[in-house]
């Protein structure tokens, strides 16, 4: 068979491909969001923002210090993720106790101020972040060629995500995490630090979406309005998925980046829409999202 419904199955193995590479990305993205949200009760806009820093330290390690990918793959992260801490530690922690929209509207203003500083440093075209050598080339499955680099995102995502999923449900940091949110008076009486430990989380997601940006720089052209787009459709995934779910987070992100994919193949004009159209339905049928747990 070398069609189906009139598509050449080239074209849709390559459409899978690029769904399945952007499921990734949102599925990281959405896991830091749902950890975020999870622990904090915190809608954490800036998320596109840290994502895009993330890609734009990496380019600056290569360029102005000679730092190449993979030590990039791990120094972005925690640089990134020390500046989420200290965006924490100054601005965040005072809106704990209030409405979620002010955490909402605080961490988009800090989006607004990191695109508009990063796009008057380097412009609004993109910068071009090469792919390493180990990653160059491909491999030919037979019914299409996969890319090195691209399956090596797909790997690593799948990796971050399992593990991080396996830290907060399966062990004991995770369950006092979840005992943090919950009742912290409590677990604070055991002896353990829970600002900080609240401190470090936020830390922890916000390095998660900054390995996304060095996943994605090779993809994509780093530039400073690369997560704008993207964190609109995050949100949605983690609506879908349920907020704080962070199972339902991973799941979500991949699957509706496949769907996405599939959607560009039989009827390209719905693929900017088909996520959010499925968002409403979701919302619906069940308000708390697919995985989310009714109050």
């Amino acid at each position: 068979m070398t069609e189906i419904f009139g598509v050449p199955m080239a074209a849709l193995y390559g459409q899978l491909l690029i769904g399945l590479i952007n499921g990734c990305f949102y599925a990281l993205l959405s896991l830091g969001l749902a950890i975020i949200f999870g622990i904090l009760n915190v809608i954490n806009f800036a998320h596109g923002a840290l994502y895009m820093m993330g890609a734009f330290v990496a380019w600056m390690l290569l360029n102005y210090a000679g730092i190449g990918y993979w030590p990039a793959l791990l120094l972005s992260p925690l640089i990134v993720g020390a500046l989420g801490i200290i965006v924490e530690r100054l601005l965040l922690r005072h809106l704990y106790k209030l409405d979620h929209l002010y955490g909402l509207l605080l961490t988009f203003g800090l989006t607004l101020l990191a695109e508009g500083a990063f796009r008057q440093m380097f412009g609004v075209s993109g910068q071009p972040y090469a792919i390493p050598d180990a990653l160059r080339g491909g491999q030919n499955l037979g019914f299409m060629f996969l890319p090195n680099y691209r399956a090596w995102v797909v790997v690593a995502a799948f990796a971050v995500c399992l593990g991080v999923w396996l830290m907060l449900e399966k062990t004991r940091l995770g369950a006092t995490l979840r005992a943090a949110t919950e009742r912290p008076e409590i677990v604070q009486a055991f002896g353990i630090n829970v600002p900080v430990m609240i401190t470090l989380t936020y830390g922890f997601g916000v390095a998660l979406a900054a390995f996304a940006g060095v996943l994605a720089a090779p993809i994509y052209q780093v530039g400073a309005l690369m997560g704008s787009n993207l964190i609109i459709v995050v949100f949605a995934v983690v609506v879908i998925g349920g907020m704080g779910s962070i199972l339902g987070s991973i799941i979500t992100g991949v699957a509706l980046g496949i769907v996405e994919g599939l959607t560009k193949v039989f009827y390209p004009e719905a693929s900017s829409t088909v996520i959010f159209v499925l968002m409403i339905l979701v919302l619906l049928v069940k308000p708390a999202g697919l995985f989310g747990k009714t109050a």
